[in-house]
């Protein structure tokens, strides 16, 4: 007899054991991440309170803080490289390190965009700008480009140490519940 809601159930059970099975991965994920978070806010606001300040001549009228947002955002991306490369998805690579990094690049150019679209839309667009108004944007751009970040780096660029333990989780595998009779 088939279980209620097979599909959803199957789903469920197979995206909570994917999870489990990632859990010490997406830990490291996560404290690489604060830590970018903080490289990245922190050069932001040195960039934005500093050289590029509203009052400075530096980088024209308009964009300057999109500009510290793309600044910053790349001192943070060479952190993450280095901190994801050696810690989170240690192990053996599934590239050659210059084609991991060109692979690691565009997919922070994706994220890139994301986070600084979304400083330039609050900043420029909607009209708010100041300096927690610039963070928060900052911030919500960071959230987006963090889920496009972890999504690219495991499937395309690092090897995983659970790619076994998630061929194990297929639902052919016999984790979808009993075999319909």
């Amino acid at each position: 007899m088939a279980a209620p809601y097979p599909a959803l159930g199957s789903t469920l059970v197979t995206l909570l054991s994917r999870i489990r099975a990632r859990g010490a991965e997406i830990l490291r994920f996560g404290a690489v991440g604060i830590a970018g978070i903080v490289v990245n806010l922190g050069v932001f606001n040195l960039l934005r309170l500093g050289p590029l300040a509203p009052d400075s001549e530096v980088a024209g009228d308009d964009d300057r803080v999109v500009t510290a947002k793309i600044v910053a955002t790349l001192v943070s991306i060479l952190f993450a490289w280095v901190a994801h490369r050696g810690w989170t998805f240690r192990g053996p690579s599934r590239h050659r390190p210059w084609a991991e990094l060109t692979l690691f690049a565009a997919i922070n150019g994706v994220a890139l965009l994301l986070e600084a679209g979304v400083v330039a839309v609050s900043h420029h667009g909607l009209g708010f700008t100041s300096a927690l108004a610039d963070n928060i944007a900052s911030i919500l751009g960071i959230g987006l480009g963090t889920i496009a970040r972890y999504a690219g780096f495991s499937l395309f660029v690092f090897s995983s140490e659970v790619s076994a333990a998630d061929a194990a989780l297929d639902p052919a595998a016999g984790l979808d519940g009993p075999p319909e009779q």
